[in-house]
Protein backbone atom coordinates (compact mmCIF):
# COMPACT_ATOMS: atom_id res chain seq x y z
CA UNK A 1 0.00 0.00 0.00
CA UNK A 2 1.46 3.29 -0.99
CA UNK A 3 1.19 6.30 1.48
CA UNK A 4 2.74 8.52 -0.60
CA UNK A 5 -0.74 10.08 -1.67
CA UNK A 6 -2.51 9.99 1.22
CA UNK A 7 -3.85 13.92 2.19
CA UNK A 8 -5.04 14.77 5.35
CA UNK A 9 -8.33 13.54 4.12
CA UNK A 10 -8.07 9.87 4.38
CA UNK A 11 -5.72 10.19 7.03
CA UNK A 12 -8.66 11.36 9.30
CA UNK A 13 -10.95 8.73 7.82
CA UNK A 14 -7.52 6.25 8.96
CA UNK A 15 -7.78 8.05 12.74
CA UNK A 16 -11.94 7.33 12.85
CA UNK A 17 -11.00 4.04 12.92
CA UNK A 18 -9.28 3.89 15.88
CA UNK A 19 -10.94 3.49 19.11
CA UNK A 20 -12.39 6.40 19.69
CA UNK A 21 -11.49 7.32 23.37
CA UNK A 22 -7.68 6.83 22.26
CA UNK A 23 -6.04 10.11 22.38
CA UNK A 24 -2.73 9.28 20.40
CA UNK A 25 -0.55 12.39 21.82
CA UNK A 26 -0.90 11.02 25.59
CA UNK A 27 -0.21 7.34 24.50
CA UNK A 28 2.73 9.01 22.64
CA UNK A 29 4.13 10.71 25.80
CA UNK A 30 3.05 7.91 28.46
CA UNK A 31 4.95 5.23 26.52
CA UNK A 32 7.97 7.19 26.16
CA UNK A 33 7.85 7.88 22.47
CA UNK A 34 7.65 11.79 22.45
CA UNK A 35 10.01 12.83 24.92
CA UNK A 36 11.35 15.66 23.37
CA UNK A 37 8.75 17.55 20.74
CA UNK A 38 11.25 18.11 18.15
CA UNK A 39 9.84 18.16 14.54
CA UNK A 40 7.78 15.72 15.81
CA UNK A 41 5.30 16.64 18.05
CA UNK A 42 2.66 14.35 18.46
CA UNK A 43 1.54 10.86 18.63
CA UNK A 44 -0.32 11.73 14.68
CA UNK A 45 2.51 12.64 13.35
CA UNK A 46 4.51 10.00 14.77
CA UNK A 47 2.41 7.04 14.00
CA UNK A 48 1.68 8.77 10.23
CA UNK A 49 5.69 8.07 9.73
CA UNK A 50 5.30 4.20 11.16
CA UNK A 51 2.99 3.97 8.55
CA UNK A 52 4.95 5.66 5.61
CA UNK A 53 7.96 3.54 6.66
CA UNK A 54 6.14 0.18 7.40
CA UNK A 55 3.45 -0.70 5.62
CA UNK A 56 3.72 2.28 2.65
CA UNK A 57 7.02 0.48 1.95
CA UNK A 58 9.06 3.93 1.99
CA UNK A 59 13.29 3.54 2.78
CA UNK A 60 14.12 6.30 5.37
CA UNK A 61 15.08 8.47 2.88
CA UNK A 62 11.80 8.00 1.41
CA UNK A 63 9.96 8.74 4.21
CA UNK A 64 12.24 11.18 5.16
CA UNK A 65 11.30 13.52 2.03
CA UNK A 66 7.97 12.62 2.30
CA UNK A 67 7.64 14.32 5.58
CA UNK A 68 9.45 17.39 4.36
CA UNK A 69 7.33 17.76 1.05
CA UNK A 70 3.67 16.62 3.60
CA UNK A 71 5.13 18.86 5.62
CA UNK A 72 4.64 16.67 8.72
CA UNK A 73 8.58 17.18 9.87
CA UNK A 74 11.90 18.05 8.34
CA UNK A 75 13.89 14.90 9.62
CA UNK A 76 16.81 13.55 8.17
CA UNK A 77 17.47 9.54 7.45
CA UNK A 78 19.02 9.08 10.75
CA UNK A 79 16.52 11.22 12.91
CA UNK A 80 13.29 9.18 11.45
CA UNK A 81 14.76 5.62 12.29
CA UNK A 82 15.66 7.07 16.23
CA UNK A 83 11.79 8.74 15.74
CA UNK A 84 10.66 4.79 14.72
CA UNK A 85 13.10 3.26 17.08
CA UNK A 86 11.64 4.99 19.99
CA UNK A 87 7.84 4.88 18.60
CA UNK A 88 7.81 1.02 19.34
CA UNK A 89 6.39 1.34 22.91
CA UNK A 90 3.98 3.48 21.31
CA UNK A 91 2.77 1.50 18.64
CA UNK A 92 2.51 -1.50 20.87
CA UNK A 93 -0.20 0.07 22.75
CA UNK A 94 -1.56 1.59 20.41
CA UNK A 95 -1.92 -2.02 19.25
CA UNK A 96 -3.24 -3.77 22.17
CA UNK A 97 -6.12 -0.40 22.69
CA UNK A 98 -7.27 -1.57 18.93
CA UNK A 99 -7.65 -5.51 20.34
CA UNK A 100 -8.95 -4.62 23.19
CA UNK A 101 -11.50 -2.55 21.52
CA UNK A 102 -12.95 -5.94 20.03
CA UNK A 103 -12.68 -7.79 22.64
CA UNK A 104 -15.99 -8.50 23.17
CA UNK A 105 -16.88 -9.28 20.20
CA UNK A 106 -19.43 -11.93 19.95
CA UNK A 107 -20.08 -12.63 16.50
CA UNK A 108 -20.88 -16.50 16.98
CA UNK A 109 -21.17 -19.18 14.88
CA UNK A 110 -22.75 -21.24 18.19
CA UNK A 111 -25.13 -19.92 20.32
CA UNK A 112 -23.31 -18.15 23.15
CA UNK A 113 -20.45 -19.22 21.90
CA UNK A 114 -17.47 -17.23 20.23
CA UNK A 115 -14.71 -19.69 18.43
CA UNK A 116 -10.79 -18.09 17.98
CA UNK A 117 -8.54 -19.45 15.91
CA UNK A 118 -4.58 -19.41 17.60
CA UNK A 119 -1.37 -19.85 15.55
CA UNK A 120 2.05 -18.45 14.58
CA UNK A 121 3.65 -17.09 11.65
CA UNK A 122 7.49 -16.68 11.22
CA UNK A 123 9.07 -13.56 9.63
CA UNK A 124 12.80 -13.15 8.78
CA UNK A 125 15.04 -10.22 8.13
CA UNK A 126 17.07 -9.57 5.20
CA UNK A 127 19.72 -12.57 4.86
CA UNK A 128 17.81 -14.77 7.55
CA UNK A 129 18.41 -18.46 7.29
CA UNK A 130 15.74 -19.64 9.93
CA UNK A 131 12.97 -17.90 11.43
CA UNK A 132 13.87 -13.77 13.70
CA UNK A 133 10.22 -12.88 14.48
CA UNK A 134 6.99 -15.27 15.39
CA UNK A 135 3.85 -12.85 15.50
CA UNK A 136 1.25 -15.03 17.27
CA UNK A 137 -2.24 -14.60 16.43
CA UNK A 138 -6.13 -15.48 16.99
CA UNK A 139 -8.55 -15.18 14.75
CA UNK A 140 -12.12 -14.49 15.55
CA UNK A 141 -14.22 -16.54 13.29
CA UNK A 142 -17.69 -15.40 13.21
CA UNK A 143 -15.80 -11.74 12.88
CA UNK A 144 -13.91 -12.65 10.13
CA UNK A 145 -10.74 -11.04 11.80
CA UNK A 146 -7.85 -10.71 14.30
CA UNK A 147 -8.83 -10.75 17.76
CA UNK A 148 -5.19 -10.98 19.09
CA UNK A 149 -1.87 -9.77 18.15
CA UNK A 150 1.76 -10.34 19.78
CA UNK A 151 4.92 -9.97 18.20
CA UNK A 152 8.27 -12.03 20.38
CA UNK A 153 11.76 -12.81 19.01
CA UNK A 154 11.92 -16.40 17.73
CA UNK A 155 12.19 -17.59 21.22
CA UNK A 156 8.61 -16.93 21.94
CA UNK A 157 6.84 -20.06 21.63
CA UNK A 158 3.54 -20.66 20.49
CA UNK A 159 0.90 -21.08 23.55
CA UNK A 160 -2.60 -21.26 24.03
CA UNK A 161 -2.33 -18.65 26.92
CA UNK A 162 -1.19 -15.80 24.61
CA UNK A 163 -4.59 -13.59 24.42
CA UNK A 164 -7.06 -13.49 27.36
CA UNK A 165 -9.54 -15.96 27.47
CA UNK A 166 -12.96 -14.65 27.09
CA UNK A 167 -15.71 -15.99 29.10
CA UNK A 168 -17.93 -17.53 26.25
CA UNK A 169 -14.89 -18.21 23.96
CA UNK A 170 -14.10 -21.45 22.25
CA UNK A 171 -10.17 -21.54 21.48
CA UNK A 172 -9.36 -23.54 18.61
CA UNK A 173 -5.05 -24.54 17.77
CA UNK A 174 -3.37 -27.41 15.99
CA UNK A 175 -0.70 -29.98 17.81
CA UNK A 176 1.68 -27.21 18.96
CA UNK A 177 -1.29 -26.53 21.46
CA UNK A 178 -1.72 -29.58 23.58
CA UNK A 179 -0.04 -28.69 26.16
CA UNK A 180 -1.53 -30.09 29.35
CA UNK A 181 -0.34 -27.44 31.93
CA UNK A 182 -1.43 -24.50 29.30
CA UNK A 183 -4.71 -25.57 28.69
CA UNK A 184 -5.52 -26.20 32.40
CA UNK A 185 -4.32 -22.72 33.04
CA UNK A 186 -6.47 -21.34 30.33
CA UNK A 187 -9.24 -22.42 31.72
CA UNK A 188 -8.99 -20.73 34.97
CA UNK A 189 -9.17 -16.99 34.71
CA UNK A 190 -12.26 -17.24 32.85
CA UNK A 191 -13.66 -19.75 35.93
CA UNK A 192 -14.35 -22.68 32.99
CA UNK A 193 -17.19 -20.90 30.94
CA UNK A 194 -13.95 -20.34 27.64
CA UNK A 195 -13.18 -23.82 26.31
CA UNK A 196 -10.67 -25.31 24.41
CA UNK A 197 -10.69 -27.52 20.86
CA UNK A 198 -6.79 -28.72 19.48
CA UNK A 199 -5.39 -31.37 17.56
CA UNK A 200 -3.00 -33.89 19.73
CA UNK A 201 -0.58 -36.29 18.45
CA UNK A 202 -0.39 -39.58 19.86
CA UNK A 203 2.40 -38.68 22.91
CA UNK A 204 1.26 -35.20 23.21
CA UNK A 205 -0.34 -35.97 26.88
CA UNK A 206 0.22 -38.23 29.81
CA UNK A 207 -3.10 -39.93 30.12
CA UNK A 208 -5.17 -42.12 32.29
CA UNK A 209 -8.43 -43.23 33.07
CA UNK A 210 -10.59 -41.01 36.00
CA UNK A 211 -9.80 -43.79 38.29
CA UNK A 212 -5.97 -42.92 37.40
CA UNK A 213 -5.16 -46.26 35.75
CA UNK A 214 -2.77 -45.60 32.79
CA UNK A 215 -4.42 -45.14 29.26
CA UNK A 216 -2.46 -46.85 26.25
CA UNK A 217 -3.70 -44.37 23.39
CA UNK A 218 -2.27 -46.50 20.76
CA UNK A 219 -3.99 -49.73 21.77
CA UNK A 220 -7.25 -47.41 22.13
CA UNK A 221 -6.61 -46.75 18.09
CA UNK A 222 -5.69 -50.33 16.88
CA UNK A 223 -8.85 -51.04 18.94
CA UNK A 224 -11.36 -49.07 17.42
CA UNK A 225 -13.80 -50.60 13.95
CA UNK A 226 -12.36 -50.14 10.47
CA UNK A 227 -15.07 -47.59 9.90
CA UNK A 228 -15.24 -43.48 9.69
CA UNK A 229 -17.70 -42.11 12.43
CA UNK A 230 -16.27 -40.38 15.24
CA UNK A 231 -15.43 -42.10 18.12
CA UNK A 232 -15.08 -40.68 21.37
CA UNK A 233 -13.45 -41.13 24.89
CA UNK A 234 -13.24 -39.64 28.03
CA UNK A 235 -9.81 -39.53 29.73
CA UNK A 236 -7.59 -36.99 31.43
CA UNK A 237 -4.44 -36.16 31.13
CA UNK A 238 -1.43 -35.37 33.75
CA UNK A 239 -0.92 -31.72 34.68
CA UNK A 240 1.38 -31.96 37.59
CA UNK A 241 1.74 -34.25 40.45
CA UNK A 242 -1.09 -33.64 42.00
CA UNK A 243 -3.69 -31.53 38.68
CA UNK A 244 -5.13 -33.80 36.24
CA UNK A 245 -7.16 -32.13 33.10
CA UNK A 246 -9.74 -33.70 32.40
CA UNK A 247 -10.20 -34.69 28.59
CA UNK A 248 -12.83 -35.61 25.59
CA UNK A 249 -10.85 -37.28 22.84
CA UNK A 250 -13.14 -37.42 19.44
CA UNK A 251 -10.90 -39.66 17.15
CA UNK A 252 -11.70 -39.71 13.61
CA UNK A 253 -10.09 -43.02 11.37
CA UNK A 254 -8.96 -40.98 8.11
CA UNK A 255 -8.93 -41.95 4.70
CA UNK A 256 -6.67 -44.53 3.01
CA UNK A 257 -5.28 -41.99 0.78
CA UNK A 258 -4.85 -39.16 3.19
CA UNK A 259 -3.40 -42.23 5.76
CA UNK A 260 -1.01 -42.95 2.90
CA UNK A 261 -0.07 -39.62 2.35
CA UNK A 262 0.87 -38.72 6.08
CA UNK A 263 2.72 -41.96 5.99
CA UNK A 264 5.00 -41.64 3.43
CA UNK A 265 5.63 -37.80 4.59
CA UNK A 266 6.39 -38.84 7.88
CA UNK A 267 9.32 -41.37 6.08
CA UNK A 268 10.87 -38.93 4.18
CA UNK A 269 11.34 -36.83 7.16
CA UNK A 270 12.93 -39.57 9.43
CA UNK A 271 14.95 -40.56 6.71
CA UNK A 272 16.32 -36.83 5.95
CA UNK A 273 16.75 -37.09 10.08
CA UNK A 274 18.24 -39.85 9.79
CA UNK A 275 16.20 -40.81 12.49
CA UNK A 276 14.24 -44.24 13.32
CA UNK A 277 10.03 -43.81 12.90
CA UNK A 278 8.47 -45.14 16.07
CA UNK A 279 5.75 -47.74 14.82
CA UNK A 280 3.42 -45.97 16.92
CA UNK A 281 3.63 -42.52 15.02
CA UNK A 282 2.79 -44.74 11.75
CA UNK A 283 -0.57 -46.24 13.83
CA UNK A 284 -1.73 -42.40 14.88
CA UNK A 285 -1.09 -41.02 11.23
CA UNK A 286 -4.17 -42.92 10.50
CA UNK A 287 -6.21 -40.92 12.58
CA UNK A 288 -7.31 -37.46 13.36
CA UNK A 289 -7.28 -36.59 17.39
CA UNK A 290 -9.03 -34.09 18.56
CA UNK A 291 -8.81 -33.33 22.90
CA UNK A 292 -11.31 -30.52 24.04
CA UNK A 293 -13.23 -29.43 26.94
CA UNK A 294 -16.39 -29.19 25.39
CA UNK A 295 -18.93 -31.31 26.66
CA UNK A 296 -20.72 -33.95 24.49
CA UNK A 297 -24.22 -33.41 26.09
CA UNK A 298 -24.08 -29.83 24.14
CA UNK A 299 -21.84 -30.23 21.17
CA UNK A 300 -21.57 -33.65 19.01
CA UNK A 301 -18.40 -34.78 17.38
CA UNK A 302 -19.31 -34.32 14.41
CA UNK A 303 -20.05 -30.33 14.79
CA UNK A 304 -16.95 -30.40 16.46
CA UNK A 305 -14.97 -31.92 13.70
CA UNK A 306 -16.31 -29.26 11.63
CA UNK A 307 -15.81 -26.80 13.58
CA UNK A 308 -11.77 -27.59 13.59
CA UNK A 309 -11.56 -27.58 10.05
CA UNK A 310 -12.39 -23.84 10.00
CA UNK A 311 -9.09 -23.81 11.54
CA UNK A 312 -7.73 -22.17 7.75
CA UNK A 313 -9.14 -19.43 7.97
CA UNK A 314 -6.28 -17.86 10.30
CA UNK A 315 -3.49 -19.47 7.30
CA UNK A 316 -5.36 -17.26 4.85
CA UNK A 317 -5.34 -14.30 7.11
CA UNK A 318 -1.71 -14.78 7.34
CA UNK A 319 -1.46 -15.33 3.53
CA UNK A 320 -3.07 -12.36 3.56
CA UNK A 321 -0.43 -10.22 5.44
CA UNK A 322 2.30 -11.55 3.21
CA UNK A 323 0.99 -11.22 -0.06
CA UNK A 324 -1.13 -8.27 0.68
CA UNK A 325 0.46 -6.50 3.16
CA UNK A 326 3.98 -7.98 2.50
CA UNK A 327 4.47 -8.27 6.00
CA UNK A 328 7.23 -11.02 5.41
CA UNK A 329 9.14 -8.61 2.94
CA UNK A 330 11.14 -7.06 6.27
CA UNK A 331 13.78 -4.65 5.40
CA UNK A 332 15.30 -3.81 8.71
CA UNK A 333 17.95 -5.69 10.17
CA UNK A 334 17.93 -4.05 14.25
CA UNK A 335 15.75 -5.05 16.72
CA UNK A 336 14.23 -1.92 17.77
CA UNK A 337 13.67 -1.22 13.67
CA UNK A 338 12.24 -4.71 13.20
CA UNK A 339 9.91 -4.00 15.79
CA UNK A 340 8.52 -0.82 14.77
CA UNK A 341 8.32 -1.62 11.05
CA UNK A 342 6.40 -5.19 11.73
CA UNK A 343 3.85 -3.21 14.40
CA UNK A 344 3.13 -0.09 12.21
CA UNK A 345 1.77 -3.28 9.83
CA UNK A 346 -0.12 -4.94 12.52
CA UNK A 347 -1.88 -1.92 13.51
CA UNK A 348 -3.00 -1.40 9.23
CA UNK A 349 -3.69 -5.42 9.48
CA UNK A 350 -6.45 -4.45 11.91
CA UNK A 351 -8.01 -1.15 10.36
CA UNK A 352 -8.27 -3.32 7.04
CA UNK A 353 -10.33 -6.32 9.51
CA UNK A 354 -12.52 -3.35 10.46
CA UNK A 355 -12.73 -1.41 6.86
CA UNK A 356 -13.95 -5.60 5.01
CA UNK A 357 -16.60 -5.43 8.08
CA UNK A 358 -17.90 -1.85 6.04
CA UNK A 359 -18.17 -3.87 2.73
CA UNK A 360 -19.86 -7.03 4.32
CA UNK A 361 -22.62 -4.75 5.94
CA UNK A 362 -23.82 -3.44 1.84
CA UNK A 363 -26.07 -5.24 0.54
CA UNK A 364 -25.23 -6.73 -2.62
Amino acid sequence: MQILSMTSEPWQEVLDRLPPDLDLDTLAVSSGALKRRREVGDGTTLLRLAMARGPGGLSLNQTATWAAMQGLARLSDPAVKYRLDQAVPFLKALLEQQLAERAGSHALCWPGRSLRVVDGTHIQQPGSTGSDWLIHAGFDLGGGGFSHLELTDKYGAESVLRGPAIPGEVRIGDRNFANAKALHSFLAPSRHQADFLVRAGWKAFALSHSDGSAFDLIAHLQALPQDHPPHEVAVQAKVDKTEHLPLRLIILRLSPAETAKIRKRLRRRAQRAQKKLDPRTLVAAEFLILATSLPAEFYPAEEVLAVYRLRWQIELAFKRLKSLLHIDQLPTRTPAASQSWLYAHLILALLCDDLSQDFLAFSP
